[in-house]
């Protein structure tokens, strides 16, 4: 397999020099930009992989980017570089598109674990959309989960979760729909193919499925609550 190809933009050259060095370790061939117009001009450039992106730098600040990299339609991850100030552009950044974030200072080994787990996952989704019609179709990603109907799995951020088969017909049914709120009932009647009598089962799964899921399941990202109406996972 091609060695992956990882851009470093980011306008402190110390740290785009130890970030390469690492990454290089490992495998990985990387390029490296200083500012957000340098990083766009390496992307028109190179078949890049994964996006490693610092949010404040000077010409071209990294939530800029960020914007123009997905109103291009690439969709390689991007993790954004933030410092423990930048909470707003760190959520920004997210809105615009970036798949994760890491606060800097950083460990060398946790940025790795974020750039395999985000790799693994986007290598898997080329290959899927490589094969016929019919296989994508039963691929689905939403955000960092990855469900394949065929072979009945299930990845969060790269890593294996086992589901019940009820959990995963649920799940399944929630993100072939995306943004779409299911009631209880609905809910119900679609997996057991009956009609709803006690639906308190449903709150009972739910609850089991975000705790597989999310990486916070009390504040969950993906399988919200719709007050007073249903379910839904949410759109990335």
């Amino acid at each position: 397999m091609e060695k992956n190809i990882i851009l470093i933009v980011e306008d402190d050259s110390d740290i785009r020099a130890g970030v390469e060095i690492y990454l290089k370790n490992q495998g990985y061939t990387v390029y490296q930009a200083c500012d957000g117009i340098e990083g766009l001009a390496a992307i028109e450039k190179y078949e890049i992989d994964l996006a490693i992106v610092d949010i404040m730098m000077p010409r071209m600040d990294g939530i800029t980017m960020m914007m123009k990299v997905r109103e291009k339609e690439y969709d390689f991850p991007v993790i954004m570089l933030s410092a423990k100030s930048e909470e707003v552009d760190k959520i920004m950044g997210l809105n615009m598109g970036a798949d994760d974030y890491i606060t800097k200072p950083f460990t060398p080994l946790e940025l790795l674990a974020r750039v395999n787990s985000h790799l693994r996952r986007y290598n898997r989704y080329r290959e899927a959309l490589s094969q016929a019609e019919p296989a994508r179709d039963t691929y689905h990603v939403i955000g960092g989960i990855e469900l394949n109907e065929e072979t009945v799995e299930v990845f969060v951020d790269g890593n294996p979760v086992k589901l019940t088969p009820i959990e995963f017909k649920i799940l399944l049914l929630l993100m072939k729909n995306p943004g779409r709120v299911f009631s209880a009932d609905e809910i119900y009647e679609r997996i057991w193919n009956e009609k709803a009598i006690n639906t308190d089962t449903i709150m009972v799964h739910i609850r089991k499925i975000r705790e597989k899921i999310e990486i916070d399941p009390k504040n969950p990202k993906y399988l919200k609550v719709v007050w007073g109406v249903g379910y839904k996972m949410e759109k990335q």
